[in-house]
């Protein structure tokens, strides 16, 4: 687990922390991935939000707009919850770059539907990353970092319900 070591705080001493090494290092494993991947999502919501068109323009780029919004509004709680049980965090854009599961769209023109479509499994995809680190924070009675998750998987499955209701 390279990246797991290469997230924990050395300098912090394991008798102050709230978890084990073992247990810090598998969480941070689990959401240093995922926060790189929300900022994925979250430009990639952006890119498709700034190059909307078509008849329902304005409807889908009022939506994009909001799940924006709300994919980047978890970043810092996620970062935060990893530097409270005593790891650290991504630091660069190639942090984000090195870590994210998500691809890219760098493609000059696609369709609404296409957008959507590509949001919609993308959504669904964070949704089930998130249950995998919430699978490993049960395992350390991380109850918080659960708890978020748990809000979190919901948003993120709202929003693909939304997407996927939008391209009927």
């Amino acid at each position: 687990m390279p990246f797991a070591t290469a997230f924990i705080n050395a300098s912090t001493s394991e008798a102050s922390l709230p978890f084990s090494e073992d247990a810090v290092s598998d969480i941070c494993a689990h959401l240093n991935p995922l926060l790189a991947d929300v900022f994925a999502l979250y430009m990639k919501t952006k890119n498709f939000h700034w190059h909307m068109s078509g008849p329902h323009f304005r409807d889908y780029h009022l939506m994009l707009d909001e799940q924006g919004q709300q994919s980047f509004a978890i970043t810092d709680d996620i970062a935060e919850r990893v530097r409270k049980i005593g790891g650290t965090t991504l630091r660069s854009i190639s942090d984000i770059v090195r870590f994210q599961r998500l691809a890219d769209n760098e493609l000059p023109v696609l369709t609404a539907e296409q957008m959507l479509a590509e949001l919609k499994a993308d959504n669904l995809r964070i949704a089930a990353f998130m249950l995998d680190a919430h699978d490993v924070c049960d395992q350390y009675r991380d109850v918080a970092t659960a708890s978020l998750l748990e809000n979190w998987i919901d948003e993120a499955q709202r929003r693909a319900w939304f997407l996927a209701e939008a391209s009927c």
